[in-house]
């Protein structure tokens, strides 16, 4: 058990919207030791050294025993996502530079989630990151990334993203051109084709 979670209640209601759970543990935690929380388990911090927080995370219960508390069952790359996500509702610009470098985290969840995250928060930085993976294997990243570049891309990342429109799976093309129709907007685009 860590230091911070002696006096910790369990959520109200494990069935309430991740959103509201985060909001809960920020009403009780404060938002910046929420946000540290988030940015240590972003960092791929040891599960077990919280245990009360994680529930207001996740909406699942980690009690002993739990299949979610051994690593090689439950890997870690569902801390890290687990920690980019409640960044999704709680949030600071220190925050910004750990997401834009988890990016380029080995596994597609935290990446994902650090896309949606980059997105939400409108981070210009995530640009590169966001364009390298559009050429990742899974076409839901290759949209989340189209999506980050829609709402935070840069002049310089345009041609990535009509390239994009030739993508072989039909959702890409269609987060492409919606990405581009929001670059040409934002960005004051001629045009953007």
């Amino acid at each position: 058990m860590s230091r911070t979670d002696r006096d910790l209640p369990p959520p109200r209601d494990l069935d309430l919207p991740v959103g509201v759970l985060v909001g809960e543990l920020s009403a009780v935690r404060g938002v910046d030791a929420t946000i540290g929380l988030c940015l240590d388990l972003l960092a791929g911090a040891d599960r077990r050294d919280h245990l009360a927080e994680l529930p207001y995370l996740t909406g699942l219960r980690f009690e002993p025993g739990s299949p979610r508390l051994d690593p090689q069952r439950w890997l870690d790359h569902w801390v890290r996502t687990w920690g980019a996500r409640g960044l999704l509702y709680v949030w600071s610009e220190d925050a910004a530079g750990p997401v834009v470098a988890g990016l380029a985290d080995e596994h597609w969840r935290p990446a994902e989630m650090c896309l949606k995250v980059s997105t939400r928060r409108e981070l210009g930085p995530a640009g590169p990151g966001a364009c390298a993976l559009l050429d990742h294997p899974l076409p839901r990243v290759r949209g989340q990334a189209l999506r980050t570049l829609g709402a935070a891309g840069d002049t310089e990342h345009v041609a990535a993203v009509r390239r994009a429109l030739d993508d072989a799976h039909p959702d890409v093309r269609r987060h492409a051109a919606r990405a581009l129709e929001r670059m040409s907007a934002r960005l004051d685009l001629e045009t953007p084709w």
